[in-house]
């Protein structure tokens, strides 16, 4: 008999939380590992459990998903991350990927298609909810960014930028940086106008594309 796929999830949301703990820890063939409610306690008691997949919440007070991803996958590099979310974020997507996720779902996607996606992403898929996918192919499909646009980019703007792509606020840019968030700003803008984008999702996608 086959080994139940375990599951853990990391969502701030109790109420989500248990409702996706209940329906997949009742599910033939799966069974919930664990439940918690901050990235910090996740970081802590993950790598100790080592679930087959994990269920992360992308915008987690305190730790981001993003840096939780980040920071769990050398310690548990066999088991497979699928975001969760509410938005169809480009930069948080791409950023998400870059960190280490396979799979990047919408909180609203229903519970047999949550679990199919768990099955999936345990048979090394990479399970997207439609609208993300688009997201994901027509940032693919956009033109590839010349070298000379990316080797424009000054240090400091590097550095902005690898804050955007680690899914950082401008806040939390500012005091990585020792700055104001003005300042910020105007990095940003210097960064759109040289990489030739609109928006911080089209900025992170060009850099990490490069």
């Amino acid at each position: 008999m086959q080994a139940p796929i375990t599951v853990s999830i990391v969502d701030d949301e109790a109420e989500l939380r248990e409702n996706i703990a209940g329906y997949v820890g009742a599910a033939p063939g799966f069974r919930c590992l664990s439940v918690f409610g901050s990235g910090e306690e996740a970081l802590e008691q993950l790598p100790k459990e080592q679930p087959d997949v994990v269920l992360m919440d992308i915008n987690l007070g305190g730790l981001s998903g993003i840096e939780c991803v980040r920071r769990l996958k050398p310690l548990m590099p066999k088991t497979q991350v699928v975001m969760l979310t509410v938005f169809e974020d480009t930069q948080k997507i791409f950023s998400a990927l870059a960190a280490g996720a396979s799979g990047y779902l919408l909180k609203r996607v229903a519970p047999a298609k949550l679990l199919e996606a768990i099955r999936e992403v345990h048979e090394g898929g990479s399970p997207m909810s439609a609208p993300i996918a688009r997201k994901v192919v027509q940032s693919m499909q956009a033109p590839t960014p010349h070298k000379s646009e990316i080797g424009e980019l000054s240090p400091r703007e590097r550095e902005v930028l690898d804050g955007l792509a680690e899914g950082q606020a401008y806040k939390q840019i500012a005091d990585h940086l020792g700055v104001s968030i003005h300042t910020v700003r105007n990095y940003i803008r210097r960064i759109y106008e040289k990489l030739h984008v609109r928006s911080s999702g089209e900025a992170v996608a060009k850099y990490l594309r490069q």
